[in-house]
């Protein structure tokens, strides 16, 4: 009988798709110190040599004040948002062809809403967006809107909820198509003020349905449960964790339910952790203090287990990261040694395990607009095999 189960289990392995790895890398980044905004192409074929080559550069005609946040994956339409977020502007990229990006549209506001600062794509074809503010920079809460393929807004919502938090700045989301649900965070991108909630809404029209207070952990000393940051869904396509710029983690229960909370599950150890990806049931965390990436086992979501740590230089701070679609690679950018700079890194999807790879992008160069000098990359995602 075991050998019965061993033969299916080798052929079940030998059935399952093998990883593919993607041709390129796709970076929104800004020239220092004259600010020009440009989104760049380069070959991180494996084995390509030289790894990291320019294949095309598309810049958006004006300076920019801060690249930030892209979408974390590319969408399957092949469109990028990439937000100027101090500029209150986000400009759209078609990538369909990886040799010639396309500036396809750009925008600000969305009616009251200001300051966009995440997105998600949807099945639909529409991108749903995180806005920090109405009413002016840092004066009250935004929302969450729906925007159509020319960024112009189909559905909105405000997350005021004064009675709960006075301070909610909607950051970024976790999108649960299957059970019609999104999961916002709350931090204030210029970290003005301290935000202790997490939200959730309908999806299908937007309706904010509960505001969740993160609860105290256990040792309240190191405040865990301040400024939620990036919620992520798991392998299952419907558990949510949420995990805090403090460095906590946070699982929620009871998402489609009368009474949604929130249950502090793990602490990182450090004090600033930052963007995260979910490879399987792996949780892997950017820890800026620390100059280290994590992986979370997180078969079990309560009990979450370290499984392997990276330490990079002391003078690498990550903070973004994001996942091959259909590999193990992973890419990092950050700040310090790393502000001109893209690493990338190995998960293992079957055990979590992390490695550190020799490849690097260089973004100090000659640049095809005649910069000849370094340039600051933010969001970087990997096309679609």
């Amino acid at each position: 009988m075991r050998r019965f189960f061993a033969l299916v289990a080798a052929l079940l392995l030998a059935a399952a798709p093998a990883p593919r790895s993607s041709r390129y890398l796709f970076a929104w980044a800004m020239e220092v110190p004259d600010g020009r905004a440009f989104i760049a192409t380069f070959d991180v074929s494996p084995g390509s040599s030289p790894f990291g080559k320019l294949v095309a550069m598309r810049d958006v005609g004006t300076a920019a004040t801060m690249v930030h946040h892209t979408n974390y994956a590319l969408a399957r339409n092949g469109v990028l948002f990439a937000n100027d977020w101090q500029a209150d502007r986000t400009y759209m990229f078609d990538l369909a062809d990886p040799s010639n990006p396309r500036l396809v549209g750009q925008f600000r506001n969305a009616g009251p809403y200001m300051y966009p600062h995440s997105f998600v794509y949807l099945s639909n074809g529409n991108t749903l967006a995180t806005f920090q503010y109405t009413k002016g920079f840092n004066r009250s809460p935004g929302g969450l809107v729906e925007l159509d393929g020319h960024g112009h807004g189909v559905k909105m919502s405000s997350a005021a909820n004064a009675g709960v938090d006075p301070n909610i700045r909607p950051y970024s989301m976790a999108v649960v198509e299957k059970l019609d649900r999104v999961v916002t965070s709350s931090a204030d991108m210029m970290g003005a003020q301290t935000s202790r909630v997490v939200q959730i809404w309908r999806l299908s029209d937007l309706r904010l349905l509960h505001t969740v207070v993160l609860p105290k952990p256990p040792d309240w000393y190191y405040d865990d449960a301040a400024d939620s940051s990036e919620p992520r869904v798991l392998a299952d396509g419907e558990t949510v964790v949420v995990p805090t710029f403090r460095c906590g983690l946070f699982l929620l229960h009871d998402l489609t339910g009368a009474h949604p909370s929130l249950q502090h599950v793990y602490d990182f150890g450090y004090r600033l952790c930052e963007v995260p990806v979910v490879a399987g049931n792996y949780l892997v965390q950017t820890m800026q203090s620390g100059h280290a990436i994590v992986s979370l086992d997180l078969h079990d979501p309560a009990h979450p287990r370290e499984v392997s740590r990276l330490l990079l230089d002391a003078g690498e701070y990550p903070h973004w990261l994001a996942l091959e679609p259909q590999g193990d690679r992973l890419v990092i950018t950050g700040y310090g040694a790393l502000a001109t700079h893209a690493r990338f890194a190995t998960i293992d999807r079957d055990n979590g395990r992390l490695a550190l790879q020799p490849e690097s992008i260089d973004f100090s160069r000659a640049w095809p607009d005649g910069w000849k000098g370094a340039a600051v990359p933010h969001g970087a995602v990997f096309s679609n095999p």
